[in-house]
């Protein structure tokens, strides 16, 4: 019984927790990592065997990834990164038929989750406040602006004064012009959810973001508070959700007021604290997927008030040739 975790890149800590977890329950199996520079790739380095794919608009992709499946008598695909997964959730079905499992969202779902306006209006469905968006021509200062298919923080700007506004920001459709959820006024979320096959949901894991560096979690702390009932009366049932969602929602410190922002189909970049504070995402996923057993819900299983402060590691490569 062997993982794949693709476009691995930097997720050495989810790499090792499922390696741990694998072991516990399939011992000798082996997580493996794919990713189109693996050598570049901390995460494949740490993994029990690693292989190189094409680019995502590579015609041959999911053939190369399927052929290179079954060399490894890979069993389960965990997907990472936002792009990958529309392209793997269309080839779900030629995946499972050549023994593949998958953890992934349906392609409904995820277009969904991609276009930051769909996924307002998601929210909104769920009786869940967003922030005011504003015409080009009618707005408020400050303002947020974001692409509505961005991701990692990029192409974000607060203005803050009008001659920061440029032709760009007006001419570039995709970008939004947003009411400013001023950090000073509201604590920022990011809550990993875990859903079953069912797409309900069976834990939520709410992580304070405390300091983040380049759109990822630097300094974090789980946090029970409101957060955990607002999410199970909200988003107990998410069609076409299956395994770890990340979602983002800022709460105002005086009212608290809880506005939805954004929800990735993906396991997050500052998961390994949800996993680290008791909340068995891994094992769940290889207990569901691989043993067929149905998963409990699981809302007190995790340590409140635990604080994860990341810092830089090594990966050595010898003999490199790039």
């Amino acid at each position: 019984m062997n993982i794949l975790i693709t476009s691995a890149g930097r997720r050495v800590s989810l790499v090792r927790s499922f390696q741990k977890e694998l072991q516990k329950i399939f011992p000798g199996g082996k997580v493996v990592a794919a990713d189109a520079n693996p050598v570049e790739a901390a995460a494949c380095h740490v993994a029990d065997d690693a292989f190189k794919v094409p680019y995502l608009n590579d015609s041959e992709y999911i053939n190369i990834l399927i052929r290179e499946c079954k060399r490894r008598e890979i069993s389960l695909l965990i997907p990472t990164i936002d792009t990958e997964l529309a392209v793997l959730s269309r080839h779900k079905g030629e995946l499972e038929s050549q023994g593949i499992k998958t953890v992934i969202a349906t392609e409904a779902f995820i277009s969904k989750c991609r276009d930051k306006r769909v996924i307002h209006q998601f929210f909104r469905d769920h009786n869940i406040a967003v922030a005011k968006e504003y015409s080009k021509e009618d707005y408020t200062l400050p303002m947020f602006i974001k692409p509505s298919d961005g991701s990692r923080s990029v192409d974000t700007y607060l203005i803050r004064k009008q001659e920061e506004l440029k032709d760009y920001h007006f001419n570039n459709d995709k970008l939004m012009f947003l009411e400013y959820l001023d950090h000073d006024l509201f604590d920022e979320y990011t809550c990993d959810l875990y859903y079953d096959k069912n797409h309900r949901l069976k834990c939520a894991v709410p992580r304070k973001r405390l300091e983040v560096r380049d759109g990822e979690v630097n300094k974090g702390l789980t946090e029970r508070g409101i957060m955990v009932d607002f999410l199970r009366n909200h988003l107990s049932y998410i069609e076409g959700a299956v395994g770890c969602l990340t979602s983002q929602f800022f709460k105002h410190k005086q009212t608290q007021e809880i506005y939805g922002i954004e929800i990735n189909p993906r396991f997050g970049g500052g998961f390994p604290l949800t996993y680290l504070a008791g909340a068995n995402y891994p094992k769940w996923i290889i207990e569901e997927y691989l043993q067929d057993k149905n998963i409990d819900e699981n809302f007190d299983c995790w340590e409140d008030r635990l604080l994860m402060l990341r810092y830089d590691d090594e990966i050595l490569v010898r003999g490199y040739q790039g």
